[in-house]
């Protein structure tokens, strides 16, 4: 499946930590397209495969409803059954050939890289773009590593596929990574954690637009 380089702009990857809510966590998601976010990942860690599956529809009809791509983090057995656009899959997740072989060609496949070595493995292996990071310290995962900005130029120099900056990525540093070769930022509580998510996810959007102004 293949989508514009421009749809990585801003890529949403949901935390429901911050909703009140199951009715408030799809809101926020809404919020963040509405705000800008052209594709957004569904990230669960503790629901069992019957919740899971059952958001995981609900999810890929709305942003099918909203015009946006829909991403399930790490299952490609969730993605398929919900009707999803595609998977995620980390380094320590399930290998990215095994990911691509389960989804076939009709579906999105990225996959995390956090050196060149891996962008090149994960490439040959089928994958459709590259979450590359941590970009900078982060909360959100705390056996995150910063990597250099040397580092993401070489994972973007590297392979012909769209790459995504990840890792506390904020309105704040957004701006340093001018002139690596990104296709865009993917934004955890930069969105979900702020009261408005529209209008954080609309600034954003603002701000990594000037990334591709010159």
């Amino acid at each position: 499946m293949g989508i514009s380089p421009e749809t990585f702009r801003l890529y949403a990857v949901t935390d429901r930590a911050w909703a009140a809510d199951e009715e408030d966590f799809f809101h926020q998601i809404e919020a963040a397209v509405r705000g800008g976010a052209a594709i957004v990942q569904l990230r669960e860690k503790r629901l069992e495969d019957d919740a899971f599956l059952a958001e995981a529809r609900r999810f890929a009809a709305l942003c099918h409803e909203l015009g946006a791509v829909s991403i399930i983090n790490d299952r490609p057995d969730i993605a398929l059954a919900a009707g999803a656009d595609g998977v995620h899959v980390g380094q320590d997740d399930l290998a990215a050939g095994r990911a691509r072989a389960l989804l076939g060609p009709g579906k999105l496949l990225g996959v995390s890289a956090h050196s060149r070595t891996e962008a090149l493995r994960a490439r040959a292996a089928g994958a459709d773009y590259l979450g590359v990071g941590a970009a900078f310290a982060t909360g959100t995962k705390a056996d995150a590593r910063p990597i250099s900005r040397e580092t993401i130029r070489a994972v973007t120099a590297a392979v012909d596929i769209p790459a995504v900056a990840i890792g506390g990525v904020s309105r704040e540093n957004i701006l340093e990574l001018r002139g690596l070769g990104l296709a865009g930022v993917a934004v955890v509580s930069g969105i979900f954690g702020q009261k408005h998510p529209e209008a954080a996810a609309r600034e954003l959007r603002a701000l990594v637009e000037q990334l591709y102004s010159e």
